[in-house]
């Protein structure tokens, strides 16, 4: 395609009063105006002819077929031709999900025989996010005119729950609790299952002194225990209206997500049996027990196929469907969001009933811009408004945080940027406890 540009629709508009005012002082100038015309078209058309043919034009687009919500990403165009200009504009139609309004702009510069950008990009939601077509144009030797070409480029680029938590906390974790490691051992000396008697050394718990034996030969004994295997530990995520809401632009579930994954690499590495769960207004999902790595790219794809919901999370229908397909003590870890106590006082009660045989674990995500709008100094009457709403939030939150531990429930509340991270030390810490 090939159009005008403003410098030559202004170079046309300039003529019309010149050949105006020489119209009226001398009339037998009135050729100067289709003159000026003239003039215009043939620059026009020279400016058509030559430097690069849009038709020639080819492109190449590079991108990975996959990637993590939030990850970022490497977007390569590449196009190619004859007597290329040295820079050209770029428009790209793409999905919403890799920017926002669907849309991104910006240049490309010639390279050797080729025009190039790279572009880096990151998804904020899981799904397919499509990149529809892109717009290339440039203009031509005399500023003229406009020749631009349409490429579709019909990609598809598949965003699932990001496994960079995994890979980078993971590996920092398991280096630092070396007792997690790759090898199968007897974790002695912690947990509550019986080991061995081995001599009472200075700071051992002395708790753990077994006096009847230590009788028996004349020597302080203590008792040695080891870290539980085989325990089950349930994932579960509030997909609901709450969760939905972005936090650092990143849902809220999708870091949910993130960190249940990395939670299932640490339980499947101990031995443990990992389920994943999903609800919103009604259960989505419950996956069989995985107790082996191996079996961790089914956890992936479930984790996949959690969907946002613009609707009110269900606690009581979800928590007793849960508990009536568990049947034995098992490790629950709540992924959940709550605004105010009235709104929480189901999610309590249906806590409350699991509680008395599952140990539970609430995760939540710090709301930090509730709590900046706390603490920010106040400048006009509506910041005062906005101040004592926010501190009211935060009390509201405060008193169901209580509540859940007044039921036995253990409650963390972290930064969204080190969800994963915390929630893998809490499992961790209750697995050096032997409390499952």
């Amino acid at each position: 395609m090939i159009y005008p540009t403003r410098r030559a629709i202004y170079l046309l508009l300039a003529g019309a009063p010149l050949a105006l005012a020489l119209g009226l002082v001398r009339p037998d100038l009135w050729l100067v105006a289709p003159g000026w015309i003239g003039v215009i078209v043939a620059c026009l058309i020279l400016d058509a002819i030559t430097g690069a043919n849009p038709r020639q034009l080819k492109l190449d687009a590079h991108f990975p077929a996959q990637v993590g919500v939030g990850d970022r990403f490497d977007l390569s165009l590449v196009a190619r031709g004859r007597a290329l200009p040295p820079r050209a504009e770029i428009a790209l139609s793409l999905d919403e999900r890799l920017a926002e309004g669907g849309r991104l702009a910006g240049e490309m510069r010639r390279a050797g025989d080729a025009l190039v950008r790279k572009l880096s990009l990151a998804a904020t939601r899981r799904g397919q996010a499509g990149i529809m077509a892109l717009w290339v144009r440039w203009a031509g030797p005399l500023g003229l005119v406009w020749k631009q070409r349409r490429f579709r480029v019909d990609g598809a680029i598949a965003v699932v729950p990001s496994l960079r938590a995994v890979t980078d906390e993971g590996s920092r974790l398991f280096q630092r609790n070396s007792w997690s490691g790759l090898r199968q051992q007897r974790f002695r000396g912690e947990g509550s299952e019986y080991e061995a008697l081995a001599e009472y050394q200075p700071g051992m718990d002395r708790r753990a002194i077994d006096w009847n034996a230590s009788a028996r030969h004349v020597r302080l004994l203590a008792k040695e225990y080891r870290v539980e295997r085989d325990n089950r530990v349930v994932l579960a995520i509030d997909a609901g209206r709450t969760m939905a809401e972005p936090v650092g632009g990143m849902p809220r579930v999708d870091r949910a997500v993130s960190a249940a994954l990395l939670l299932a690499y640490a339980g499947l590495k101990l031995n443990d049996r990992i389920s994943l769960f999903s609800f919103a207004a009604r259960p989505q999902a419950l996956t069989p027990a995985y107790m082996h790595v191996q079996d961790f790219p089914a956890l992936q794809r479930a984790a996949s196929l959690i969907d946002y919901a613009p609707v009110e999370s269900n606690f009581t229908l979800a928590l007793t469907t849960l508990s009536a397909r568990l049947d034995r003590r098992s490790l629950i870890i709540l992924f959940t969001e709550f605004a105010d106590a009235t709104s929480a006082d189901l999610m309590i009660r249906a806590a409350g009933r699991l509680a008395r045989k599952h140990r539970l674990l609430f995760v939540v995500m710090r709301d930090e811009e509730v709590e900046a709008e706390e603490r920010r100094h106040p400048d006009s009457a509506a910041d005062v408004t906005r101040a004592n709403v926010a501190a009211a939030m935060l009390t509201d939150r405060q008193l169901v945080i209580a509540r859940l531990r007044r039921l036995g429930a253990d409650v963390i509340e972290v930064p969204a940027d080190a969800m994963a991270a915390r929630a893998v030390e809490a499992y961790l810490g209750i697995k050096r406890q032997g409390s499952l």
